[in-house]
């Protein structure tokens, strides 16, 4: 995504089986890098963790897109 990745839209180097693509190789982006998951952005269950990535997603979006959040 060389415009970078809106706020709710599946990163297109998400597979199937929800694994990053680019995981451990070079090409995968800094920021995906440096996230660094902790049990409180987790939660209990998936949807717990969904909706902790979607806050941080509206908390760094650049100002002229729309965020969707609400899932």
């Amino acid at each position: 995504m060389p415009h970078g990745k809106p706020a709710g839209v599946r990163c297109a180097q998400l597979t199937g089986d929800l694994r990053c693509a680019l995981f451990g190789r070079p090409e995968r982006p800094a920021v995906c890098a440096a996230l660094g998951p902790e049990p409180a952005m987790c939660g209990a269950s998936r949807e717990q963790a969904l909706a902790w990535l979607a806050v941080l997603e509206a908390a760094t979006e650049p100002s002229g897109r729309s965020t969707h959040i609400g899932r």
